[in-house]
């Protein structure tokens, strides 16, 4: 049988599909409240990991903090961690320490 064609299924190429996981989406934007609390979070961990790291190099247990009289330095990072605290507490709650 000469001549017949047999039908086949056209298929759009891989290029011209947009082809997504199941579950992916789209990053939204963040609100710069959103961002400004991101940003706070991680310079408080880096903040605790500091202030941890030089406790315990001065032979203080990081636990003692507000128990010791610390020394200048670690007086002013562990005030600027509060510091830092209260403004997460007052974008997250919309409380302020005053």
């Amino acid at each position: 049988m000469r001549g017949l064609l047999t039908p086949t299924l056209i298929q759009p190429s891989a290029s011209r599909t947009k082809h997504r996981e199941p579950g992916c989406r789209r990053m939204e934007l963040m609100s710069s409240t959103d961002k400004e609390l991101a940003d706070l979070l991680t310079t408080l961990g880096d903040l605790d990991q500091r202030f941890e790291a030089e406790m315990r190099a001065r032979g203080f247990d990081p636990a003692q903090a507000e128990n010791v009289a610390l020394p200048s330095h670690l007086a002013a990072l562990y005030a600027e961690r509060e510091r830092i605290r209260s403004e997460i507490k007052e974008l997250t709650t919309g409380e302020t320490n005053d």
